[in-house]
């Protein structure tokens, strides 16, 4: 569902524990093991993340899984790395995998249109499988915000999401761009459903998971009671609550996993050994999509593409309500980094993998620089002073912003004094808004991040401030 595509924008130093004892696994030099702790501890202590489950994989197999933090607060319980988390949107590789089993067995072709099976929703003979799967539709997102709206607290159906998002008119011509939308890998489901002829998650169950060893994973939308960690949220620096979750129906085949660590480095395994589909199928998965103007996007199908100082990486980041997640494979070196938090919209999942990839392959850190934006320094300056023009946010915005986010953000930015600098780092398109992200350091030298969604008319629908990585 939700994804933190960039940095994956939370408790007190005793949240700081001990790395829980290693498992058998653990095969990395005591040395790399010791830095690879530390650098996880560092960013729990930047972030205040609850808890991070992590883990890599060295040379084609699991050498470190390791749990550290509070996978609860009240009362305190400690992380451990046979816990399960959600992974959100990572789940979209799986669903491609379905598909492309389904292609294997000629019961469909990926560039088929969505006519043959959904002829009532928009465009349909003129959107193929491959644009929901590469994110090229034109399907507005239906869940790009970062906090749980009102909508999502209501129990529903994959078909009722498709049949309200995806019979709107499109945001642009089929194949003309790229934009993430959870809605089109709803879709996806329900075209496995049609032509497998079985519920999705069985078809995902016994052709994907099971022959992949794959038996600690869950279904989100029915086994939400098996999720050992509790899943947090805050208002700016203020402090670690309960997530508000999604009801029923929410979590399908763009976000509907939640594993232990070890089981989704098992699939990053089989991606690099490519054990479980052909190797076209891995290629198609893994090769740029080509837009209709010869440009191409950094997304596959199901993973983001990219090359870092010559190493070739595919990835994913994850989000559901009280959890993130980052999983990153660098296929070509046999090296994978899995991280696992809970708590929504924090940065900590994905400061962690960089690290990690960091210290596996030396180099691989990157950053993004670009101007910033005078409104979002505005809107931050009055929240420090507990003031909110709601005029200029939406109504998910104005529901976010209730008399508790207030006080959280006033009391917990105030003591910072005067923004001292505001820096856009990061802007794209999804769901029909602009998505900016920002760097923020005030007069105290205190730094955080800032992430933000604007609507066509400049109205704001999401305003979060989370620690700096």
């Amino acid at each position: 569902m939700r994804l933190r595509c960039l940095a994956l924008l939370a408790s007190i130093a005793l949240l700081v524990s001990a790395a829980a004892a290693a498992q058998a696994i653990d095969s990395l030099p005591a040395d790399l093991s010791a830095r690879a702790a530390a650098a996880v501890n560092d960013v729990i202590r930047a972030t205040q993340v609850p808890s991070a489950s992590v883990g890599i994989v060295r040379d084609g197999r699991i050498v470190y899984v390791q749990a550290f933090g509070h996978a609860r607060l009240s009362p305190p319980v400690a992380a451990r790395p046979d816990m399960h988390y959600a992974v959100g949107s990572i789940s979209k590789q799986f669903t491609v995998a379905a598909v492309m089993l389904l292609q294997q067995e000629g019961k469909l072709s990926i560039d088929q249109p969505l006519a043959t099976w959904f002829p009532e929703l928009t465009r349909a003979s003129e959107v193929t499988l491959r644009n929901l799967m590469s994110h090229t539709s034109g399907y507005e997102d239906y869940a790009p915000q970062d906090y749980t709206i009102p909508a999502w607290t209501h129990a529903t159906t994959a078909q009722k999401i498709v049949h309200e998002w995806a019979t709107k008119p499109l945001d642009f011509d089929p194949g003309t761009q790229y934009q993430y939308s959870n809605t089109n890998y709803n879709i996806v489901g329900l075209v496995i459903e049609k032509v497998s002829g079985q519920p999705f998650w069985q078809f995902l169950s016994s052709r994907v998971l099971q022959p992949l060893g794959l038996s600690h994973t869950i279904d989100l939308d029915t086994r939400h009671d098996l999720l050992e960690p509790t899943g947090y949220f805050r208002h700016a620096l203020g402090p670690l609550r309960p997530a508000l979750t999604e009801a029923p129906g929410w979590y399908f085949a763009d976000g509907e996993l939640a594993m232990p660590v070890s089981d989704l480095l098992t699939w990053d395994i089989a991606v690099m050994n490519q054990t479980l589909l052909s190797p076209a199928s891995y290629a198609e998965m893994e090769k740029p999509t080509k837009l209709k103007d010869g440009k191409t996007s950094n997304y596959g199908l199901g993973f983001t593409l990219g090359a870092v100082n010559g190493h070739r990486l595919v990835s994913h980041g994850g989000e559901v309500g009280g959890f993130v997640a980052a999983n990153y494979v660098f296929p070509d070196d046999k090296i994978a980094v899995v991280v696992l938090t809970n708590q929504e919209a924090s940065p900590a999942a994905g400061a962690i993998a960089r690290q990690l990839s960091a210290l596996m392959l030396p180099g691989v850190a990157q950053a993004a620089d670009s101007a910033g934006e005078a409104w979002a320094r505005q809107v931050l300056d009055g929240l420090q002073h507990g003031r909110v023009d709601r005029s200029r946010f939406t109504s998910n915005g104005n529901f976010y912003f209730d008399p508790q986010a207030i006080a959280d953000y006033r009391t917990s930015l105030a003591p910072f004094g005067a923004i001292a600098s505001l820096r856009e780092t990061t802007k794209f398109d999804r769901g029909g808004m602009t998505y900016r992200g920002f760097a923020v350091e005030f007069a105290s030298g205190k730094r955080v991040n800032l992430s933000t969604f604007t609507v066509p008319d400049g109205r704001i629908e999401q305003f979060l401030v989370e620690p700096a990585s």
